[in-house]
């Protein structure tokens, strides 16, 4: 996953495969998964145990991204989870090595 020239990104994390899923949108994923692994936060994805990130797109401009969340969160759940399964079927983390 490459993440030059592009400054903001629209995610999707689970706790497990088919589990609970949450979509957001930042402008620095690392740090922003960051705080969802360790629950730096209190909240939804904190109290869902919503750490594994398993999808995410790149935007060059905020408008696009937030654009994009707000759809995606209008979504019907098995149309997100075709989404997920289109890239990452096993539900792999994708920051799994992001982190010591």
């Amino acid at each position: 996953m490459s993440f030059r020239n592009y400054q903001f990104y629209v995610y999707i994390l689970a706790n497990r495969k088919n589990g609970t899923i949450y979509i957001g949108m930042t402008n620095n994923i690392k740090r922003r998964v960051f705080e969802h692994k360790t629950g730096f936060n209190e909240g939804f994805s904190k109290r869902y145990n919503l750490h594994r990130l398993v999808y995410a797109e790149f935007y060059k401009y905020v408008w696009d991204a937030i654009r994009r969340e707000k759809q995606l969160k209008n979504w019907h759940r098995h149309w997100k989870i075709a989404l997920i399964e289109e890239d990452n079927p096993e539900w792999e983390d994708l920051a799994a090595d992001w982190y010591d």
